[in-house]
């Protein structure tokens, strides 16, 4: 019975200092991998590996689902009364206003990157 045919048969061998390893193996913590082989290929053939930690898109999010929840809230009382409060609507423009400051935070950040 033989193995099965590798998809990588060409296997590449290269040396680093203990700094050059330490450094390698520090990055690769900051991606949170930790198959050294996957990563070194994805560096080798892209040049670059980029994970966006932002936590101010995390925060967005969260305000949205809030926002949305208190939109949809305020849409079956006003079904069922016939009436909308002031005070619900200033609510939700507040909100709203928040999750537009939040946009421009996110993509301020992101246009640094480029």
């Amino acid at each position: 019975m033989s193995a099965p045919k590798r998809k990588r048969e060409v296997q590449l061998n290269f040396r680093v200092s203990p700094e050059e390893l330490a450094l390698i193996e520090q990055k690769m913590a900051q991606l949170g991998t930790k198959n050294r082989e996957a990563y070194l290929r994805k560096m080798a053939l892209d040049g670059y590996v980029v994970r966006l930690e932002l936590p101010e898109l995390k925060e967005l999010v969260s305000l949205m689902r809030y926002s949305s929840n208190n939109l949809n809230q305020l849409a079956r009382r006003a079904h069922e009364t016939g009436r909308i409060y002031d005070a619900d609507l200033e609510d939700i423009t507040r909100r709203q206003e928040a999750l537009w400051d939040g946009v421009h935070q996110v993509l301020t950040q992101l246009a640094k990157l480029s």
